[in-house]
């Protein structure tokens, strides 16, 4: 049996949220944006009225307010984004029990088994646009193929209630002829690379002789070469199957420039006791501690050091991250954003590997104080219990982090 695997994305997801809970937005242009007096202020989604003024996702609210001095912003509501996007990808699981979330507003449905109840790809697309317009008021864009790569191609393709079908008779005429950066996971840099070796277009990516792509690009070029031709066969992951956590991290964009260690030193102390935190709640340690900055130019980068030990105490994590920004970072240029993210994930088991130069009773004193503090901020807010340093320069330490922080894109390839 031929695979049918459909992609559907959420049309401005959090605008439609927004829209959909107060449906006068719909009638002024509207956009959900972050807040400027802490420098979070970028466009994260637009409504149609703030499209046609050409609000651009990603720009500052500066820029958009220029464009359009009447935009309305609307602070972004994360739980009720979260929660609605689920209970829209509850209308995917009436028809197949392979959902696979891809972010928080799309995801990939294999549809395969479900076409001999409800039909081909194309009518059971329709279905689930549908109900999805009649239960939330919320248009979706579908693509339609036989895999995961080519299906979201087709998403991407049209928006508002689109519906592009990509098959083994067509794709050579609907997806070569497109830019190769509009494949999945070939971010500007590795578009930059191909366009160098004069590979401008996914046709052409597809043409190339099978080892060219590993000999320049490694493994990440097999798959690229494979995606180009259609030969993806991954399979879309069953609703009860989550993908295993590789990471966990948390960034800010600072209210004012960092520009000194110590100012640094103050914002990754809140950075890393929430870290922490989360690795605890997850039931998780780590031995691999990444450290991300970006300064007022605008040039970002990371570094990372392999702990002995997996932790998941922000006592053991911080002075590994002060040891990595005091090595890799001389504050000349002012910092603008900082992130700490700890990989290399294990279980929490509750076994610990005896070391003589750690004192066990004292890291077992350190965790009860910290899951301590978890608790009466999970029960009175984060601001209730904190460090006396964070009094030392409350503007830039006064953010509650899971609330304040920045999860920035990333780019696999």
């Amino acid at each position: 049996m031929e695979r049918i695997i459909l992609h559907s994305d959420i049309n401005h997801c959090y605008a439609q949220i927004e829209e959909m809970k107060n449906p006068h937005l719909r009638h002024i242009p509207m956009a959900v944006g972050g807040f400027e007096e802490k420098r979070h202020g970028i466009i994260l989604a637009k409504n149609d009225l703030a499209k046609t003024f050409h609000i651009k996702t990603g720009e500052s609210l500066r820029e958009a307010y220029a464009k359009c001095p009447q935009l309305t912003i609307i602070h972004p509501h994360y739980e009720e984004y979260l929660y609605y996007t689920e209970q829209i990808k509850d209308v995917y699981r009436q028809f197949s029990d392979r959902v696979e979330s891809f972010g928080l507003d799309e995801a990939w449905v294999d549809v395969s088994e479900s076409s001999r109840l409800y039909g081909d790809g194309v009518s059971i697309a329709r279905m689930i646009q549908k109900k999805v317009l009649q239960q939330f008021g919320i248009t979706i864009s579908i693509g339609v193929s036989f895999n995961k790569i080519f299906a979201k191609l087709g998403s991407d393709m049209v928006k508002h209630m689109g519906l592009v079908e990509i098959t083994k008779a067509n794709y050579k005429q609907m997806v070569w002829p497109l830019p190769v950066s509009e494949l999945l996971y070939i971010g500007r840099s590795t578009a930059s690379k191909l366009e160098a070796c004069g590979i401008y277009t996914i046709g052409e990516l597809a043409s190339l002789p099978s080892g060219f792509m590993s000999e320049h690009f490694g493994k990440v070029g097999e798959i690229l070469h494979t995606f180009a031709n259609g030969w993806d066969e991954t399979p879309v992951a069953k609703t009860t199957e989550q993908a295993p956590i590789k990471s966990i991290g948390n960034a800010i964009t600072a209210v004012k420039d960092i520009v000194s260690f110590e100012e640094a030193k103050l914002i990754y102390y809140v950075l890393t006791e929430s870290v922490a935190s989360r690795l605890r709640e997850s039931g998780l340690k780590g031995n691999v501690i990444h450290l991300s900055l970006r300064n007022t130019d605008l040039i970002s980068f990371t570094r990372q050091k392999t702990i002995t030990q997996p932790t998941n105490l922000c006592e053991e994590i911080m002075p590994v991250v002060l040891d990595l920004l005091k090595k890799h970072y001389d504050f000349q240029i002012p910092l603008r954003t900082i992130g700490v993210s700890i990989s290399g994930l294990r279980k929490d088991d509750g076994y610990i590997q005896m070391n003589l130069f750690t004192s066990e009773k004292q890291r077992e004193k350190q965790l009860v104080l910290e899951e301590t503090m978890d608790a009466i901020r999970n029960k009175f807010g984060f601001e209730k219990i904190q460090r006396c340093s964070m009094k030392l320069d409350q503007k830039l330490t006064d953010f509650d982090p899971k609330h304040d922080h920045i999860i920035h894109p990333v780019s696999f390839f």
